[in-house]
């Protein structure tokens, strides 16, 4: 052979090696994130291992097995912890699929070690046990029934969420601390179904309940929930305005009191709500300016809300990721950059901590005053 083309053939070689080094770096970087699986729970769990808990006839909307994720911790505490992922609010949202809310298991398990999951030497719930509800449903975790339209839909989050309850509590001891907690449609979850979680706790004297990321203002709460979601009767109830998150968190505070502390955070101008509150209120979605001005709106009147209903509820209005033109802010914190500051004196998982210990605080009203 030549010397040119020797070179030719190292060029290539070399180029070879170059691809196949990339394509390793892709699929080692996919198994630790997207692709991540944990190991199905059989018998006893380790301490401090993530597992996957199948449930038997737990459903994804797409008829796809559901399962729970879960880490038993050292201390007798436990984050009973939604997903979120979208909705759906009408026959059209519930056949429009995966444009609406997450169909099935894919990818969701890597999330739970992020955020407020991780075991970070600074996350104080790193050793908490972790029981984790992945979102699959598009009925904010709310659902029992089957939509049949042009294809048949499984809004089953109430059926799936209560089944694994029931089936990991036999992993833990009575714990006396108990955080329920969800993003997104994981916070809109955590607000219907704090109630229910409690009462499956008994023993846990010391309880917080914080929703994250979870406004959207639709006149048929209670008709999707009753109609296509086919929630229990406790959850449907509560729903009597547009404001799903407060009518929640109000019932629960009347009927609990002071004995559950409660807390709502959100970025305040939100760029994914303000989408699905675009296509509510018109049919598209969008993220504009004024769409961002009026979440920012509705954000400080869910806030007056909460305050008036709830005095003693916490407040953590927060700003990242801001656009430069639109000034939108990003969607929800708390699997993700939980213990930034975000320029208050606390971090959202300090700020939550503090909470557990019975220091509830508000930061970052002003930002709702914030104008351009």
């Amino acid at each position: 052979m030549n010397t040119a083309k020797k070179k030719i053939s190292m060029v290539f070689m070399v180029i070879g090696v170059i691809i196949l080094v990339i394509v390793s770096g892709i699929f080692v970087l996919l198994k630790i994130s997207v692709l991540k699986s944990f190991p199905k729970l059989k018998g006893e769990p380790e301490i401090g291992k993530w597992y996957e808990v199948e449930v038997d006839g737990a459903k994804s909307s797409d008829g796809s097995e559901w399962h729970g994720i879960f880490r038993k911790g050292t201390e007798n505490k436990v984050v009973v912890y939604f997903f979120g992922g979208g909705v759906s609010i009408t026959p059209e949202t519930s056949e429009g699929g995966k444009q609406f809310y997450a169909t099935n298991m894919t990818a969701q398990d890597f999330v739970a070690q992020g955020g407020i999951g991780s075991t970070a030497d600074g996350n104080p719930f790193k050793d908490w046990s972790f029981i984790v509800i992945p979102y699959a449903t598009g009925d904010f975790h709310a659902g029992t029934g089957t939509y049949d339209g042009k294809k048949t839909v499984y809004h089953k989050g109430y059926s799936n969420y209560s089944a694994y309850v029931e089936q990991v509590k036999q992993y833990l001891d009575e714990p006396d601390t108990l955080l329920v907690t969800g993003f997104s449609a994981g916070g809109f979850a955590t607000s219907l179904l704090a109630d229910d979680v409690i009462d499956r706790f008994p023993s846990a004297e010391n309880v917080t309940v914080c929703v994250d990321s979870s406004l959207l203002l639709y006149d048929g709460w209670h008709k999707t929930a009753v109609d296509l979601w086919k929630a229990p009767a406790q959850i449907s109830d509560r729903l009597t305005t547009n404001n799903l998150v407060l009518d929640s968190l109000t019932a629960l505070h009347e009927k609990r009191g002071n004995s559950v502390k409660i807390l709502f955070d959100c970025s305040y101008r939100d760029d994914t709500l303000m989408q699905y509150q675009s296509y509510i209120d018109s049919g598209k979605m969008d993220k504009t300016k004024e769409l961002g001005d009026n979440f920012q709106h509705n954000l400080k009147e869910m806030v007056n809300g909460l305050q008036t209903n709830i005095p003693e509820a916490g407040i953590y209005i927060w700003c990242y990721g801001e656009n430069e033109e639109t000034h939108n802010t990003q969607h929800t914190i708390i699997s993700a950059n939980v213990f930034d500051k975000l320029g208050n004196d606390r971090s959202v998982g300090e700020w939550i901590y503090d909470a557990v210990n019975g220091n509830i605080k508000t930061y970052g009203l002003e930002l709702l005053d914030k104008s351009f």
